[in-house]
């Protein structure tokens, strides 16, 4: 991986209040963009929280090889929908270091990695994980939802020490054809036994979101500001 500072990804932005204490960056799932998760903000909002600066990158559009090659927005690419081979490693890399730089662009605007959470959906959520395992200075939190941890089978090596201090919140449906719950729930248990504090839940939906997944994280983003 290049270690140049990637360009800083097209990213819809939204502030809950003046001056921002925390950020929470949300990464969207395949073919989709920034736009997808913005009407989350203010079902999950709390008004006794502090303003947060909510952002919402794009992902390069790039070829798809399981999708006959079609170019759309993606993390990665998916060259298997076997999900030991599923990830396009170079690609994950790359987006992990694009994402840790609008990390460190959130610090420079005044909120530390302590007070950003990364939060991603399939295949934004998959970065998420990946990025968690390499993060020395460790954010407030990981959100993974529908998702599962790519190339598990190097995931031991890319730990990285303090990395088991940030808390992960993980959801999945249990009738979701896309990502099999199973993969979801070995993540879980492989983040576990490498010392991350994971929050599991499952619902009874398809590949999606639902209104008490809503609720159950805004639970667990409410106990990150109360300790932060």
């Amino acid at each position: 991986m290049s270690t140049t500072t990637p360009a800083l990804l097209d990213c819809i932005e939204h502030e809950t209040g003046p001056a921002p204490a925390w950020s929470v960056l949300w990464l969207h799932g395949l073919g989709a963009d920034g736009h997808d998760f913005v009407p989350v903000v203010p079902e999950v909002l709390r008004p006794h929280w502090p303003a947060i600066r909510f952002v919402f990158p794009n992902a390069p559009v790039r070829a798809v090889t399981i999708n006959n090659g079609v170019r759309m927005r993606a993390w990665y690419d998916i060259v298997d929908f076997d999900l030991a081979n599923r990830a396009d490693e170079d690609g994950v890399l790359e987006s992990i270091a694009q994402i840790d730089a609008l990390i460190a662009r959130e610090a420079e605007r005044g909120v530390p990695a302590s007070r950003v959470i990364l939060a991603g959906f399939s295949q934004g959520g998959a970065v998420t994980l990946a990025a968690g395992l390499r993060r020395s200075t460790p954010l407030a939190g990981l959100v993974g939802l529908s998702t599962y941890l790519p190339a598990a089978r190097n995931a031991a090596a890319a730990l990285v020490e303090g990395a088991a201090r940030q808390p992960v919140f993980m959801a999945h449906g249990t009738q979701d054809p896309v990502v099999p719950l199973a993969a979801g729930r070995q993540s879980a248990a492989w983040l576990r036994e490498a010392g991350f504090d994971v929050a599991w839940h499952e619902y009874p939906m398809p590949h999606s979101v639902c209104a008490e997944e809503i609720v159950d994280l805004g639970n667990w983003f409410d106990a990150r500001f109360a300790a932060g």
